[in-house]
């Protein structure tokens, strides 16, 4: 999944983007309100999560552009204004969830993983694929019922693969998902990471879930493409 961060404080966004990146979450980065708008107008993201406090245009202003310009990214406001008035203003404006700061990483980890699935229509954190299930609010997989041992971003990918179970997915997709602006990307990078994938959900004697359109992309499916 790929996320904007858009916080003008730098201590905080370097400890935001340590941990969503240790979570499996690509991140991009914004420290003021004119760039963060311009980086959500212009890339594919997951979610959002925006400060109101920001340099530049406040965090209200880049919201209320984004959904007059027809974004629907799901976005959570981060922010240290907690008064009703601000939530209710920041609900109004667009915003599906309202954090306050201080907060614990692990409840804004829920709320980002919660957004998500809303964003590709899932309320159940499970995703079943065959006899493959993976256990999205633990961040595990099982195939026929045995844990599978997968890096944060093998698990991401897979993840994506799986929301889209059934259809072909694009290598140009699969790069705005899975990977921030600071990553060098080679020719065979997809390539590379969907191999190694699936020497990890496809144990020996296991049937095929993780198939190749050759000139179009990979579709994850029980059945025989």
């Amino acid at each position: 999944m790929h996320l904007l961060v858009v916080e003008d404080s730098e201590r905080l966004r370097r400890s935001l983007v340590a941990g969503l990146r240790h979570a499996g979450y690509a991140v991009d980065l914004a420290a003021d309100g004119n760039e963060g708008l311009w980086k959500a107008q212009e890339g594919v993201y997951d979610a959002i999560i925006l400060d109101l406090m920001l340099p530049g245009m406040d965090g209200l202003e880049v919201l209320r552009r984004l959904r007059a310009g027809g974004s629907k990214t799901h976005l959570l406001i981060l922010t240290a204004r907690d008064a009703v008035d601000d939530r209710v203003r920041g609900l109004k404006a667009g915003a599906d969830d309202y954090l306050a700061k201080p907060f614990a990483f692990d409840e804004l980890l829920a709320r980002v993983e919660a957004l998500c699935r809303r964003a590709y229509g899932r309320k159940d954190d499970r995703l079943t694929v065959g006899d493959l299930v993976l256990h999205r609010g633990a961040r595990s997989v099982t195939r026929s019922g045995a844990a599978l041992t997968l890096a944060p971003r093998e698990y991401a990918l897979l993840e994506f693969l799986a929301l889209r179970a059934g259809e072909v997915v694009t290598r140009t997709e699969i790069e705005a998902h899975l990977y921030d602006e600071n990553a060098a990307l080679m020719s065979n990078t997809v390539d590379s990471a969907v191999c190694a994938l699936r020497r990890k959900i496809q144990p020996p004697g296991s049937a095929p879930l993780l198939h190749t359109r050759r000139g179009h992309g990979y579709i994850l499916t029980e059945a025989r493409p």
